[in-house]
């Protein structure tokens, strides 16, 4: 399993025709933390003309926007388009506006609120979050290189490293891998090394 949402919480700006667009994103898990930022960045501008906001849960499906006052359809929703687009989710993301004096128009709207939507994407990096799974090795300290670079050659990420009797190493793995990895490790150790496998989790994976 695996989905799209971004690294951090980032923001950009622009301005156009004399009105100043701030796009805000960050991620989240639940709506409750989805409501928070957007509160958090409406105390913040709390001067703005706007404070146009949209945000995806992976949980029910979860999609929500608001114009916030702009024109019906000009605001909200072409922020949702892009998250939308992207197959973006677990993101919520706050377009401000400060008018400046000129009209922008319903497609001038429209376009500047993509555009703030768009920055604020890409201020926040979009990752792929693969769940992948969590897998232990216990070995002596002779075969601590061999499975440390045979977890890396085979695309895996050590967590952690236990020192005591013996070496208990922690790490994770896409679940394609994972066979050639319990392969190799079989082979080095003549199958006096087993692979433990004790969860999975979600992590970043490049794109």
């Amino acid at each position: 399993m695996q989905y799209f949402t971004v690294k951090k919480a980032a923001n950009d700006e622009f301005v156009e025709k004399r009105s100043r667009f701030i796009g805000y994103i960050t991620p989240v898990q639940t709506e409750e933390q989805a409501l928070r930022f957007i509160k958090e960045i409406k105390s913040k501008h709390w001067d703005a003309t706007h404070n146009v906001y949209a945000y995806i849960l992976r949980d029910k499906n979860i999609m929500r926007y608001s114009d916030d006052g702009e024109p019906q359809g000009t605001a909200g929703m072409p922020v949702l388009d892009v998250l939308r687009k992207k197959e973006l989710c677990d993101v919520a993301v706050v377009v401000t506006r400060y008018f400046g004096g000129i009209l922008l128009g319903g497609g001038g709207l429209v376009r500047a609120y993509t555009k703030g939507a768009a920055i604020a994407v890409e201020a926040g990096e979009p990752v792929c979050k693969k769940e992948c799974p969590l897998c232990r090795i216990r070995c002596d300290y002779n075969f601590y290189g061999k499975a440390s670079s045979a977890i890396a050659d085979c695309g895996g990420y050590i967590d952690s490293t236990d020192f005591a009797a013996d070496v208990m190493v922690d790490f994770h793995i896409e679940e394609e891998n994972l066979g050639a990895l319990t392969k190799k490790i079989t082979d080095l150790s003549s199958g006096g090394v087993k692979i433990e496998q004790t969860d999975s989790a979600f992590f970043d994976i490049k794109i």
